[in-house]
């Protein structure tokens, strides 16, 4: 039973969800692995990171490791984790939501709102960190997910004429938070990726949706067409 304003459960996990989300996890488990000493070197995260992180100096002049690095690191950076914990976190939001997503808006909704929530959020980093540290982490795409979850459920309270303030109310905890992370964390976290991937949620949220109801009128629409015009004998 799913609890309210919480998306409805699909049948079964998308093959392309399960796919992405396990690709992620294996690149997880080898370097975890190589952490402890037990396959290849303890310093390949190190050199991985070096090579796949989002470096924002990257993009102001910084010399990179090999030429396309400012351009790869846009999604490269949504394949890493800094462990298990940081990236369970995240997939099981993945998992939980990309479920729902597709099931709605069709599987290959799935890998354009994780890429496009990535970019706008290593973009949104680029643009607003002054940290001086790589950022690594699906987080982007993680609050892209919620930004599309958050244009559902407001379209569903407004459809129902239910007040909207439960949705608001979502939207402040996340903020809130994403404050409380920060300072727990002691400013190590990339809240500019999450603003960033959110609002790409929101937009790409906006215009699934859209799509939708223009679906949905257009197929009304064609229903009537065909019950005022009977067919011929």
């Amino acid at each position: 039973m799913n609890g309210p304003g919480l998306p409805p459960g699909g049948r079964r996990l998308p093959r392309v969800l399960l796919a992405l989300t396990g690709f992620i996890a294996l690149i997880e488990v080898v370097l975890s692995l190589a952490d402890a000493g037990v396959i290849l070197d303890p310093s390949l995260r190190l050199r991985v990171f070096a090579a796949g992180a989002f470096w924002s100096e990257l993009l102001y002049g910084g010399r990179p490791l090999f030429g396309l690095q400012p351009v790869t690191m846009f999604l490269s950076h949504a394949l890493l984790h800094g462990g298990f914990l940081h990236m369970a976190m995240n997939l099981t939001i993945v998992l939980a939501l990309g479920r729902f997503v597709s099931d709605r808006y069709g599987a290959a909704s799935v890998p354009t709102i994780f890429v496009l929530g990535a970019v706008a959020g290593g973009a949104a980093f680029g643009l607003l960190s002054r940290g001086g540290f790589p950022m690594v982490g699906a987080s982007g795409a993680v609050f892209a997910f919620l930004g599309v979850w958050i244009v559902w459920d407001w379209r569903r309270h407004r459809a129902a004429g239910a007040p909207v303030g439960p949705v608001l109310r979502r939207v402040v905890v996340l903020a809130g938070l994403n404050v409380v992370l920060y300072v727990g964390l002691g400013g190590m976290l990339a809240w500019e990726a999450h603003l960033g991937g959110f609002l790409a949620g929101l937009a790409l949220g906006t215009w699934y949706e859209n799509r939708l109801e223009t679906e949905l009128l257009t197929a009304r629409a064609e229903a009537r067409r065909r019950k005022a015009v009977p067919d011929a004998d």
